[in-house]
């Protein structure tokens, strides 16, 4: 007897204990769930954006290497006939 005296006050304490959550409280935690969601979205956008930021920064780096490869590759040839050009006329 004195067991079951034991577990019904148990049992008693612990719905006391899981019952005392109102509708308000429920209302409030959904209200943070969805302030929640709305930030979620909003952070998958920007990294989505940021994304597409960073693709465009490299291909336009890319390019600009290309360029940059193009020119040093003009200013060599210029830098090769001058010599040729240089050295033809100090044999003359």
């Amino acid at each position: 007897m004195r067991k079951l005296v034991k577990l019904s006050m148990i049992a008693l304490a612990a719905s006391l204990v899981v019952g005392c959550a109102t509708s308000g409280d429920i209302e409030n935690l959904q209200g943070q769930i969805d302030g929640l969601k709305t930030d979620v979205a909003k952070a998958s956008s920007d990294a989505s954006s940021a994304l597409a930021a960073a693709n465009d920064a490299s291909s336009r780096a890319a390019a600009a290497e290309a360029a940059a490869n193009r020119a040093a590759d003009a200013a060599q040839a210029t830098n090769d006939k001058l010599d040729r050009l240089f050295h033809k006329t100090m044999m003359k």
